[in-house]
Protein backbone atom coordinates (compact mmCIF):
# COMPACT_ATOMS: atom_id res chain seq x y z
CA UNK A 1 0.00 0.00 0.00
CA UNK A 2 0.99 3.96 -0.38
CA UNK A 3 2.16 5.61 2.21
CA UNK A 4 0.31 9.01 2.06
CA UNK A 5 1.11 9.98 5.56
CA UNK A 6 4.06 10.03 8.43
CA UNK A 7 4.23 12.01 11.58
CA UNK A 8 7.93 10.71 13.08
CA UNK A 9 9.11 11.86 16.44
CA UNK A 10 6.53 13.94 17.31
CA UNK A 11 7.22 15.52 20.31
CA UNK A 12 5.24 18.07 22.00
CA UNK A 13 5.20 19.77 25.44
CA UNK A 14 2.80 22.39 27.69
CA UNK A 15 4.14 24.66 30.01
CA UNK A 16 7.05 22.59 30.60
CA UNK A 17 5.60 19.47 30.38
CA UNK A 18 6.04 16.60 27.96
CA UNK A 19 2.73 15.20 26.67
CA UNK A 20 3.94 13.73 23.22
CA UNK A 21 7.14 11.97 23.26
CA UNK A 22 8.43 11.01 20.10
CA UNK A 23 5.32 9.76 18.29
CA UNK A 24 5.22 7.92 15.30
CA UNK A 25 2.11 7.82 12.90
CA UNK A 26 1.82 6.06 9.58
CA UNK A 27 -1.29 6.06 7.34
CA UNK A 28 -1.70 4.40 4.30
CA UNK A 29 -4.15 5.41 1.05
CA UNK A 30 -7.57 3.86 1.24
CA UNK A 31 -7.26 2.42 5.12
CA UNK A 32 -9.27 2.93 8.40
CA UNK A 33 -5.98 3.27 11.14
CA UNK A 34 -7.98 2.98 14.76
CA UNK A 35 -6.43 5.44 17.30
CA UNK A 36 -7.04 4.42 20.42
CA UNK A 37 -6.13 4.69 23.92
CA UNK A 38 -7.13 6.60 27.29
CA UNK A 39 -8.03 9.83 27.92
CA UNK A 40 -5.24 11.97 28.34
CA UNK A 41 -2.78 9.44 26.35
CA UNK A 42 -2.11 12.37 23.41
CA UNK A 43 -4.48 11.48 20.64
CA UNK A 44 -5.86 14.59 20.37
CA UNK A 45 -2.91 16.52 20.96
CA UNK A 46 -1.23 14.43 18.04
CA UNK A 47 -4.14 15.19 16.08
CA UNK A 48 -4.18 19.06 16.54
CA UNK A 49 -0.75 19.01 15.69
CA UNK A 50 -1.92 17.03 12.30
CA UNK A 51 -4.83 19.75 11.78
CA UNK A 52 -2.38 22.86 12.19
CA UNK A 53 -4.22 23.56 15.67
CA UNK A 54 -1.17 23.17 17.57
CA UNK A 55 2.24 23.45 16.37
CA UNK A 56 5.12 20.64 17.67
CA UNK A 57 8.36 21.32 19.44
CA UNK A 58 10.43 18.55 17.51
CA UNK A 59 9.63 16.27 14.83
CA UNK A 60 8.52 15.73 11.09
CA UNK A 61 5.46 15.66 8.88
CA UNK A 62 5.40 14.39 5.45
CA UNK A 63 2.47 14.26 2.78
CA UNK A 64 3.85 11.44 0.43
CA UNK A 65 7.59 11.87 -0.16
CA UNK A 66 7.36 15.55 0.63
CA UNK A 67 7.88 17.04 4.07
CA UNK A 68 4.75 20.06 5.15
CA UNK A 69 4.63 22.21 7.44
CA UNK A 70 1.25 22.09 8.79
CA UNK A 71 0.63 26.41 10.58
CA UNK A 72 -2.51 26.40 10.87
CA UNK A 73 -6.09 24.64 9.73
CA UNK A 74 -6.15 26.40 6.62
CA UNK A 75 -3.27 24.76 5.66
CA UNK A 76 -4.21 21.54 6.42
CA UNK A 77 -7.66 21.56 4.74
CA UNK A 78 -5.41 22.98 1.81
CA UNK A 79 -3.31 19.87 1.68
CA UNK A 80 -6.11 17.47 2.09
CA UNK A 81 -6.54 16.88 5.54
CA UNK A 82 -9.63 17.48 7.68
CA UNK A 83 -11.40 16.45 10.70
CA UNK A 84 -14.97 15.69 11.92
CA UNK A 85 -14.91 16.58 15.34
CA UNK A 86 -17.05 14.87 18.23
CA UNK A 87 -18.92 17.70 19.37
CA UNK A 88 -20.65 18.69 15.42
CA UNK A 89 -20.95 22.60 15.17
CA UNK A 90 -22.69 23.39 12.35
CA UNK A 91 -25.02 26.55 12.13
CA UNK A 92 -28.48 25.41 13.20
CA UNK A 93 -30.19 28.02 11.26
CA UNK A 94 -28.49 27.70 8.11
CA UNK A 95 -29.48 25.47 5.63
CA UNK A 96 -27.04 22.43 4.47
CA UNK A 97 -26.26 24.11 1.23
CA UNK A 98 -25.00 27.28 3.41
CA UNK A 99 -23.33 25.07 6.02
CA UNK A 100 -21.33 23.61 3.02
CA UNK A 101 -20.48 26.78 1.43
CA UNK A 102 -19.86 28.60 4.27
CA UNK A 103 -16.83 30.83 4.30
CA UNK A 104 -16.53 30.15 0.26
CA UNK A 105 -19.35 30.82 -1.21
CA UNK A 106 -20.12 30.89 -5.03
CA UNK A 107 -20.38 34.35 -6.66
CA UNK A 108 -22.54 35.20 -9.99
CA UNK A 109 -22.53 39.09 -10.64
CA UNK A 110 -21.45 40.08 -6.84
CA UNK A 111 -24.38 37.67 -5.78
CA UNK A 112 -24.30 34.02 -4.35
CA UNK A 113 -25.04 31.91 -6.86
CA UNK A 114 -27.26 29.07 -4.59
CA UNK A 115 -28.16 27.27 -7.54
CA UNK A 116 -24.80 26.62 -8.23
CA UNK A 117 -24.05 25.87 -5.03
CA UNK A 118 -27.63 24.08 -4.49
CA UNK A 119 -26.16 21.65 -7.71
CA UNK A 120 -22.99 20.98 -6.25
CA UNK A 121 -24.42 20.04 -2.72
CA UNK A 122 -26.90 17.29 -4.47
CA UNK A 123 -23.92 16.08 -6.44
CA UNK A 124 -21.46 15.67 -3.00
CA UNK A 125 -24.61 14.42 -1.26
CA UNK A 126 -25.50 12.06 -3.81
CA UNK A 127 -21.88 11.14 -4.14
CA UNK A 128 -21.90 9.42 -0.27
CA UNK A 129 -25.59 8.43 -1.13
CA UNK A 130 -27.32 10.53 1.17
CA UNK A 131 -30.96 11.95 0.54
CA UNK A 132 -30.93 14.94 2.29
CA UNK A 133 -32.75 18.15 0.92
CA UNK A 134 -29.69 21.07 0.39
CA UNK A 135 -32.39 23.70 1.62
CA UNK A 136 -33.26 21.63 4.86
CA UNK A 137 -32.01 23.60 7.98
CA UNK A 138 -29.02 21.77 10.30
CA UNK A 139 -31.65 22.46 13.02
CA UNK A 140 -34.03 19.90 11.14
CA UNK A 141 -31.62 17.10 11.07
CA UNK A 142 -30.87 14.44 13.23
CA UNK A 143 -27.23 14.30 14.94
CA UNK A 144 -26.72 11.20 12.75
CA UNK A 145 -27.65 13.11 9.48
CA UNK A 146 -25.82 16.40 10.91
CA UNK A 147 -22.73 14.13 11.11
CA UNK A 148 -23.35 12.65 7.37
CA UNK A 149 -23.05 16.36 6.25
CA UNK A 150 -19.76 17.48 7.86
CA UNK A 151 -18.27 14.13 6.59
CA UNK A 152 -19.61 15.53 2.98
CA UNK A 153 -18.15 19.31 3.79
CA UNK A 154 -14.66 17.33 4.77
CA UNK A 155 -14.68 15.82 1.74
CA UNK A 156 -16.14 18.91 -0.43
CA UNK A 157 -12.71 20.03 -0.35
CA UNK A 158 -10.92 17.08 -1.88
CA UNK A 159 -9.59 15.54 1.57
CA UNK A 160 -7.00 12.53 0.77
CA UNK A 161 -7.27 12.22 4.99
CA UNK A 162 -10.00 12.46 7.32
CA UNK A 163 -9.81 11.96 10.93
CA UNK A 164 -13.04 11.08 12.81
CA UNK A 165 -12.81 11.49 16.24
CA UNK A 166 -16.25 9.65 18.31
CA UNK A 167 -17.98 9.08 15.27
CA UNK A 168 -20.44 6.96 16.88
CA UNK A 169 -20.49 8.18 20.34
CA UNK A 170 -24.14 10.04 19.49
CA UNK A 171 -25.80 7.87 17.20
CA UNK A 172 -27.88 4.63 17.03
CA UNK A 173 -27.16 1.21 15.75
CA UNK A 174 -28.88 1.71 12.57
CA UNK A 175 -26.92 4.53 11.94
CA UNK A 176 -23.54 3.13 12.78
CA UNK A 177 -24.14 0.47 10.23
CA UNK A 178 -24.76 3.76 7.91
CA UNK A 179 -21.99 5.48 9.01
CA UNK A 180 -19.71 1.88 7.82
CA UNK A 181 -21.24 1.94 4.76
CA UNK A 182 -19.86 5.60 3.57
CA UNK A 183 -16.56 4.75 5.56
CA UNK A 184 -16.36 1.40 3.44
CA UNK A 185 -17.40 3.89 -0.01
CA UNK A 186 -14.62 6.63 1.22
CA UNK A 187 -12.10 3.72 1.37
CA UNK A 188 -12.81 2.40 -2.09
CA UNK A 189 -12.38 6.09 -3.55
CA UNK A 190 -9.04 6.38 -2.45
CA UNK A 191 -9.30 8.05 1.33
CA UNK A 192 -7.51 7.27 4.12
CA UNK A 193 -9.11 7.27 7.41
CA UNK A 194 -7.57 8.01 11.28
CA UNK A 195 -11.00 6.77 13.28
CA UNK A 196 -10.67 7.57 17.01
CA UNK A 197 -12.87 5.35 19.34
CA UNK A 198 -13.47 4.11 22.74
CA UNK A 199 -15.84 1.65 21.50
CA UNK A 200 -13.40 -1.04 20.82
CA UNK A 201 -16.40 -3.42 19.91
CA UNK A 202 -16.74 -1.38 16.66
CA UNK A 203 -13.33 -1.84 15.38
CA UNK A 204 -12.97 -4.83 14.08
CA UNK A 205 -15.65 -4.06 11.36
CA UNK A 206 -14.31 -0.82 10.45
CA UNK A 207 -10.67 -0.76 11.10
CA UNK A 208 -7.36 -2.12 8.94
CA UNK A 209 -5.28 -1.58 11.85
CA UNK A 210 -5.11 -0.36 15.33
CA UNK A 211 -2.64 2.08 17.21
CA UNK A 212 -2.56 2.48 21.06
CA UNK A 213 -1.41 5.58 22.69
CA UNK A 214 -0.34 5.52 26.56
CA UNK A 215 0.75 8.70 28.28
CA UNK A 216 2.15 10.26 25.37
CA UNK A 217 4.05 7.18 24.12
CA UNK A 218 3.15 4.83 21.04
CA UNK A 219 2.51 1.29 23.03
CA UNK A 220 1.56 -0.65 19.79
CA UNK A 221 0.52 -1.03 16.25
CA UNK A 222 -0.84 -3.91 14.85
CA UNK A 223 -3.33 -5.29 12.23
CA UNK A 224 -6.21 -5.07 13.29
CA UNK A 225 -7.30 -8.88 12.57
CA UNK A 226 -4.58 -9.78 14.98
CA UNK A 227 -4.96 -7.93 17.69
CA UNK A 228 -7.74 -9.22 20.35
CA UNK A 229 -9.85 -6.39 22.44
CA UNK A 230 -8.59 -7.49 25.38
CA UNK A 231 -5.16 -6.72 24.04
CA UNK A 232 -5.95 -3.42 23.27
CA UNK A 233 -7.35 -2.60 26.57
CA UNK A 234 -4.03 -4.25 28.31
CA UNK A 235 -1.99 -2.05 26.05
CA UNK A 236 -4.35 0.99 26.68
CA UNK A 237 -4.11 0.95 30.37
CA UNK A 238 -1.05 -1.08 31.33
CA UNK A 239 -2.87 -3.66 33.32
CA UNK A 240 -5.63 -6.20 33.17
CA UNK A 241 -9.37 -4.97 33.64
CA UNK A 242 -10.85 -8.23 34.88
CA UNK A 243 -14.65 -6.34 34.88
CA UNK A 244 -15.38 -3.07 33.14
CA UNK A 245 -18.73 -2.93 35.48
CA UNK A 246 -18.23 -3.79 39.08
CA UNK A 247 -20.84 -5.71 41.09
CA UNK A 248 -21.13 -3.93 44.46
CA UNK A 249 -23.42 -5.17 47.67
CA UNK A 250 -25.36 -2.37 48.01
CA UNK A 251 -28.46 -2.05 50.28
CA UNK A 252 -31.87 -0.88 48.61
CA UNK A 253 -34.01 0.58 50.81
CA UNK A 254 -37.01 3.40 50.92
CA UNK A 255 -38.40 5.50 48.28
CA UNK A 256 -35.99 8.62 48.16
CA UNK A 257 -37.18 10.21 44.58
CA UNK A 258 -40.67 9.59 43.26
CA UNK A 259 -41.98 11.16 39.78
CA UNK A 260 -45.83 10.72 39.64
CA UNK A 261 -47.47 11.18 36.25
CA UNK A 262 -45.05 13.95 35.45
CA UNK A 263 -45.67 15.53 31.32
CA UNK A 264 -44.30 17.25 29.26
CA UNK A 265 -46.07 18.14 25.65
CA UNK A 266 -43.82 17.23 22.67
CA UNK A 267 -41.06 15.11 24.79
CA UNK A 268 -42.89 12.30 27.62
CA UNK A 269 -46.01 11.61 28.87
CA UNK A 270 -47.80 10.26 31.87
CA UNK A 271 -44.21 9.46 33.83
CA UNK A 272 -43.92 7.51 37.02
CA UNK A 273 -41.10 5.62 38.71
CA UNK A 274 -39.57 5.64 42.02
CA UNK A 275 -36.04 5.55 42.97
CA UNK A 276 -34.84 4.33 46.27
CA UNK A 277 -31.90 4.60 48.32
CA UNK A 278 -29.09 2.36 47.45
CA UNK A 279 -30.26 2.02 44.28
CA UNK A 280 -28.86 1.97 40.78
CA UNK A 281 -31.74 2.26 38.24
CA UNK A 282 -30.94 2.72 34.61
CA UNK A 283 -32.83 4.13 32.07
CA UNK A 284 -33.12 3.01 28.42
CA UNK A 285 -34.51 3.62 25.31
CA UNK A 286 -32.80 4.81 21.77
CA UNK A 287 -32.79 8.63 20.79
CA UNK A 288 -35.59 10.99 20.75
CA UNK A 289 -37.29 8.30 23.61
CA UNK A 290 -37.20 11.42 26.13
CA UNK A 291 -34.83 10.23 28.88
CA UNK A 292 -32.86 13.57 28.62
CA UNK A 293 -35.89 15.71 28.41
CA UNK A 294 -37.30 13.64 31.58
CA UNK A 295 -34.08 13.63 34.11
CA UNK A 296 -33.97 17.95 32.87
CA UNK A 297 -37.29 18.50 33.94
CA UNK A 298 -36.82 17.01 37.24
CA UNK A 299 -34.00 18.69 38.06
CA UNK A 300 -35.89 21.77 36.79
CA UNK A 301 -34.20 22.71 34.46
CA UNK A 302 -37.00 22.58 32.32
CA UNK A 303 -39.96 23.10 34.16
CA UNK A 304 -43.43 19.87 33.37
CA UNK A 305 -46.67 20.83 32.23
CA UNK A 306 -48.35 18.60 35.10
CA UNK A 307 -47.29 16.15 37.54
CA UNK A 308 -45.81 15.71 40.86
CA UNK A 309 -42.07 15.05 42.23
CA UNK A 310 -41.82 13.64 45.67
CA UNK A 311 -37.84 13.62 47.48
CA UNK A 312 -37.67 12.34 50.83
CA UNK A 313 -41.30 11.44 51.15
CA UNK A 314 -42.04 15.20 50.43
CA UNK A 315 -43.86 16.55 47.33
CA UNK A 316 -41.61 19.11 45.57
CA UNK A 317 -41.97 22.43 43.58
CA UNK A 318 -38.94 23.14 41.75
CA UNK A 319 -39.16 27.02 40.12
CA UNK A 320 -35.13 26.49 39.37
CA UNK A 321 -32.15 24.01 39.05
CA UNK A 322 -30.89 25.85 42.44
CA UNK A 323 -34.14 24.50 44.10
CA UNK A 324 -33.15 20.78 43.18
CA UNK A 325 -29.60 21.39 44.30
CA UNK A 326 -30.61 22.79 48.00
CA UNK A 327 -32.75 18.90 48.29
CA UNK A 328 -29.43 17.18 47.77
CA UNK A 329 -30.16 16.51 43.90
CA UNK A 330 -27.28 16.59 41.13
CA UNK A 331 -27.35 16.49 37.62
CA UNK A 332 -24.47 14.97 35.74
CA UNK A 333 -25.81 16.42 32.06
CA UNK A 334 -25.74 14.88 28.64
CA UNK A 335 -22.83 17.60 27.14
CA UNK A 336 -20.71 17.96 29.53
CA UNK A 337 -19.40 20.78 27.41
CA UNK A 338 -22.59 22.96 26.95
CA UNK A 339 -24.15 22.17 30.32
CA UNK A 340 -21.44 20.81 32.75
CA UNK A 341 -18.38 23.27 32.63
CA UNK A 342 -17.04 26.82 31.68
CA UNK A 343 -14.07 25.62 29.30
CA UNK A 344 -12.53 29.02 29.99
CA UNK A 345 -12.15 28.39 33.77
CA UNK A 346 -9.63 26.42 35.46
CA UNK A 347 -10.35 22.80 37.14
CA UNK A 348 -10.42 24.48 40.83
CA UNK A 349 -13.18 26.95 39.45
CA UNK A 350 -15.40 24.30 38.06
CA UNK A 351 -15.49 21.62 40.33
CA UNK A 352 -15.89 24.38 43.31
CA UNK A 353 -18.89 26.52 41.31
CA UNK A 354 -21.60 25.01 42.83
CA UNK A 355 -20.40 25.18 46.55
CA UNK A 356 -19.05 28.72 46.50
CA UNK A 357 -21.39 30.31 49.11
CA UNK A 358 -20.30 27.63 51.24
CA UNK A 359 -16.42 28.18 51.07
CA UNK A 360 -16.71 32.05 51.02
CA UNK A 361 -15.25 34.17 53.82
CA UNK A 362 -17.12 37.46 54.91
CA UNK A 363 -19.02 37.44 50.85
CA UNK A 364 -15.30 36.65 49.19
CA UNK A 365 -14.20 33.14 47.92
CA UNK A 366 -11.61 31.43 50.23
CA UNK A 367 -9.20 30.11 47.35
CA UNK A 368 -7.20 28.33 50.11
CA UNK A 369 -10.31 26.51 50.89
CA UNK A 370 -11.60 26.01 47.16
CA UNK A 371 -7.89 25.07 46.48
CA UNK A 372 -7.79 22.31 48.76
CA UNK A 373 -11.13 20.83 48.02
CA UNK A 374 -10.60 20.63 44.28
CA UNK A 375 -6.79 19.03 44.77
CA UNK A 376 -9.07 16.18 46.90
CA UNK A 377 -11.34 15.54 43.81
CA UNK A 378 -8.36 15.88 41.51
CA UNK A 379 -6.65 13.04 43.86
CA UNK A 380 -10.06 10.93 44.28
CA UNK A 381 -11.31 10.81 40.63
CA UNK A 382 -7.50 10.74 38.94
CA UNK A 383 -7.93 13.62 37.10
CA UNK A 384 -5.11 14.03 34.77
CA UNK A 385 -4.23 17.67 34.81
CA UNK A 386 -1.01 19.82 35.14
CA UNK A 387 -2.65 21.30 38.21
CA UNK A 388 -5.83 22.53 39.22
CA UNK A 389 -4.91 25.72 37.80
CA UNK A 390 -4.83 24.45 34.78
CA UNK A 391 -7.91 25.49 31.84
CA UNK A 392 -10.70 22.74 31.59
CA UNK A 393 -10.94 23.52 27.59
CA UNK A 394 -7.64 22.26 27.83
CA UNK A 395 -8.35 18.61 29.70
CA UNK A 396 -9.26 15.65 27.72
CA UNK A 397 -13.04 14.59 27.32
CA UNK A 398 -12.49 12.02 29.91
CA UNK A 399 -10.83 14.05 32.61
CA UNK A 400 -13.32 17.01 31.71
CA UNK A 401 -15.98 14.38 32.41
CA UNK A 402 -14.32 13.76 36.00
CA UNK A 403 -14.23 17.12 36.35
CA UNK A 404 -18.22 17.27 36.19
CA UNK A 405 -18.16 14.77 38.58
CA UNK A 406 -16.26 16.37 41.06
CA UNK A 407 -18.16 19.39 40.89
CA UNK A 408 -21.56 17.53 42.19
CA UNK A 409 -19.93 15.67 44.31
CA UNK A 410 -18.57 18.47 46.35
CA UNK A 411 -22.49 19.58 47.16
CA UNK A 412 -22.93 16.45 48.73
CA UNK A 413 -25.43 14.73 47.17
CA UNK A 414 -28.51 12.34 47.53
CA UNK A 415 -29.93 12.03 44.64
CA UNK A 416 -27.27 11.71 41.28
CA UNK A 417 -29.05 11.46 37.76
CA UNK A 418 -26.32 10.74 35.34
CA UNK A 419 -27.01 11.54 31.41
CA UNK A 420 -24.84 9.64 29.72
CA UNK A 421 -21.79 9.42 31.87
CA UNK A 422 -19.43 7.37 30.00
CA UNK A 423 -20.27 9.08 26.60
CA UNK A 424 -16.94 9.25 24.85
CA UNK A 425 -14.39 8.24 27.38
CA UNK A 426 -12.35 5.58 27.91
CA UNK A 427 -12.46 1.71 28.72
CA UNK A 428 -10.42 2.64 31.88
CA UNK A 429 -12.39 5.64 32.98
CA UNK A 430 -15.59 3.85 32.57
CA UNK A 431 -14.19 1.41 35.18
CA UNK A 432 -13.88 4.38 37.52
CA UNK A 433 -16.46 5.95 37.08
CA UNK A 434 -18.89 2.65 37.57
CA UNK A 435 -17.04 1.54 40.31
CA UNK A 436 -17.30 5.52 41.77
CA UNK A 437 -21.32 4.99 41.39
CA UNK A 438 -21.14 1.86 43.18
CA UNK A 439 -19.41 3.32 46.44
CA UNK A 440 -22.00 6.30 46.59
CA UNK A 441 -24.81 3.62 46.67
CA UNK A 442 -23.18 1.38 48.90
CA UNK A 443 -23.18 4.42 50.97
CA UNK A 444 -26.96 5.04 50.84
CA UNK A 445 -27.31 7.62 47.83
CA UNK A 446 -29.46 6.82 44.94
CA UNK A 447 -28.34 6.71 41.08
CA UNK A 448 -30.14 7.06 38.32
CA UNK A 449 -28.35 6.46 35.35
CA UNK A 450 -29.55 7.29 31.30
CA UNK A 451 -27.04 5.06 28.70
CA UNK A 452 -27.11 4.57 25.17
CA UNK A 453 -25.23 1.64 25.74
CA UNK A 454 -27.67 -1.27 26.71
CA UNK A 455 -24.70 -3.02 27.65
CA UNK A 456 -23.29 -0.67 30.36
CA UNK A 457 -27.65 -0.64 31.99
CA UNK A 458 -27.25 -4.87 32.05
CA UNK A 459 -23.60 -4.13 33.79
CA UNK A 460 -24.15 -1.62 36.11
CA UNK A 461 -27.95 -1.24 36.52
CA UNK A 462 -30.24 -3.17 39.97
CA UNK A 463 -33.20 -1.87 37.75
CA UNK A 464 -33.81 -0.72 34.27
CA UNK A 465 -37.14 1.31 32.93
CA UNK A 466 -37.39 1.53 29.75
CA UNK A 467 -38.97 4.49 27.54
CA UNK A 468 -40.10 4.48 23.90
CA UNK A 469 -41.60 7.68 22.54
CA UNK A 470 -41.78 9.90 25.50
CA UNK A 471 -43.54 6.78 27.56
CA UNK A 472 -42.36 4.61 29.84
CA UNK A 473 -43.22 1.04 27.83
CA UNK A 474 -41.45 -1.53 30.85
CA UNK A 475 -39.32 -2.53 33.65
CA UNK A 476 -36.60 -4.81 33.76
CA UNK A 477 -34.63 -6.43 37.02
CA UNK A 478 -32.35 -8.86 37.75
CA UNK A 479 -31.93 -11.69 35.39
CA UNK A 480 -34.64 -10.03 33.08
CA UNK A 481 -31.88 -7.05 32.17
CA UNK A 482 -30.72 -8.12 28.94
CA UNK A 483 -30.10 -6.55 25.71
CA UNK A 484 -33.06 -8.29 24.13
CA UNK A 485 -35.18 -7.35 26.78
CA UNK A 486 -34.78 -3.78 26.67
CA UNK A 487 -34.38 -3.76 22.95
CA UNK A 488 -38.16 -5.25 22.75
CA UNK A 489 -39.39 -2.83 24.60
CA UNK A 490 -37.49 0.52 23.12
CA UNK A 491 -38.39 -0.24 19.46
CA UNK A 492 -41.40 1.59 18.35
CA UNK A 493 -44.14 -0.76 17.55
CA UNK A 494 -46.90 -0.45 14.60
CA UNK A 495 -50.43 -1.13 14.65
CA UNK A 496 -50.09 -4.78 14.53
CA UNK A 497 -48.18 -4.40 17.63
CA UNK A 498 -44.83 -5.90 15.70
CA UNK A 499 -41.60 -4.02 16.14
CA UNK A 500 -40.83 -1.65 13.19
Amino acid sequence: MKNILQMQDICKSFSGVEVLHSVNLDLYEGEVLALVGENGAGKSTLMKILMGIEQPNAGKIFLGEEEVKLDNPAKALDLGIAMIHQELAPIPEMTVEENLFIGRELSHFGFVDSRKQAQLTKEWLGNLNLRIPPTTKMQDLSISQTQMVEITKAISYNSKILIMDEPTSAITEAEVRHLFEIINLLKKNGISIIYISHKLQELPFIADRVQVMRDGHIISVAIMAEKSERQIVRDMVGREISNIYPKCDNNITEPILEVKHLNKKGEFEDVTFTLHAGEKLGIAGLMGAGRTELVSTIFCVNRPDSGEVWVDGEKVNFRKPSDAIKKKIALVPEDRKLMGLNLAMNVQENATMCIDKNIAKFYFLNNPKGSLLAKEMVKKLSIKAHSTKQEVGNLSGGNQQKVVLAKWLLTEPDILLFDEPTRGIDVGAKAEIFELINNLVMNGKAALIISSEMQELVGIADRVIVMCEGKITGEVKGEEITQENIMALASPKNKNGSIN
